[in-house]
């Protein structure tokens, strides 16, 4: 992006329209996502508690959008570093927030599938708060290293390039970078293991008397948890170890961005009755084979 004699940026129109339709998309659907998930819906599942995590995520990088959409549109940003710095912030906690609670959600449909009875004890809603107060515990550790170097070496370039410093600035700092990676790399391996492991208990008690309820439901949780990871968060994740045009890198913070419109599927697709009243009964139990 090339800059102006008067600090501004080249404006993108393009990609101020995108992040204006994930905008109006993703706000929407997640704040209504996460009042029916308080409102109808026992928070004594821990999928439920792991998808208002993921909600508020969400909600969180929609927030952000706004000011992406100014800039964009109009190569200028008059907010000054530390704003920069949050909403970069946001961006970067909502993919690694995101991966991580749609690895839980899956680790969590794997267990209720596949060990129903056994799993009891640490499938809990307790539980599922602890794990996911530990995730953002982290993230803002994380953050507080990466805030600064960030911070500093966006002053010490350009300020007014802002989000457009990740593409032409120096690049991050290795440790990031290896944290970044190393956080892709487990929980891809995790959520290809365990869509496969659900897939093959599907298939091996097809025919039996017993099954498992909702089957298509429970096999698309998987599916939309894989593909999403693979198709919002791998590409992004890729390109910080290869050479991309800047064109390139921001259709891929668009992609990673858009992974907010299409969290509300999952939370359809995994909780049975989701515009119906709470019930008391755990909305994503299924009948399993163990339970013979």
């Amino acid at each position: 992006m090339n800059n102006t004699p008067e600090g501004k940026v080249e404006p993108h129109p393009f990609y101020a329209a995108t992040f204006g339709c994930i905008l109006l998309l993703g706000l929407p659907l997640n704040a209504v996502s996460l009042w029916i998930l308080l409102r109808r819906h026992s928070l004594k599942s821990p999928s439920a508690v792991f998808m208002v995590n993921l909600a508020l995520s969400d909600m969180l990088l929609a927030t952000s959008l706004p000011m992406r959409v100014y800039f964009y549109a109009t190569g200028t940003w008059p907010l000054g570093i530390k704003a920069c710095n949050c909403i970069t912030m946001f961006f970067r906690n909502n993919i690694r927030s995101s991966s991580i609670f749609i690895t839980f959600i899956s680790v969590d449909r794997l267990l209720a599938v596949v060990y129903p009875l056994r799993s009891r004890h640490v499938r809990t809603s307790a539980n599922a708060w602890r794990a996911a107060v530990l995730v953002w515990l982290i993230l803002l550790a994380v953050n507080v290293p990466e805030s600064m170097n960030f911070s500093k070496r966006l002053h010490n370039y350009n300020k007014s390039l802002c989000f457009e410093f990740a593409q032409a600035g120096p690049a991050p700092s290795v440790p990031v970078i290896c944290f970044q990676a190393v956080l892709w790399l487990v929980l891809l391996v995790v959520l290809i293991v365990c869509t496969a492991v659900v897939s093959w208990t599907l298939h091996k008690h097809l025919n039996q008397t017993t099954r498992i309820s909702n089957r298509m439901n429970v096999m698309l949780i998987f599916v939309l948890n894989l593909a999403m990871f693979a198709v919002c968060f791998t590409p992004l994740t890729i390109s910080a170890f290869t050479t991309h045009p800047e064109s390139v890198k921001r259709a891929l913070i668009c992609l990673a961005t858009a992974n907010c419109c299409l969290d509300p599927l999952l939370y359809y697709f995994s909780m049975d009755a989701f515009w119906k009243k709470k019930q008391d009964v755990d909305p994503t139990k299924e009948e399993s084979p163990d339970q013979q």
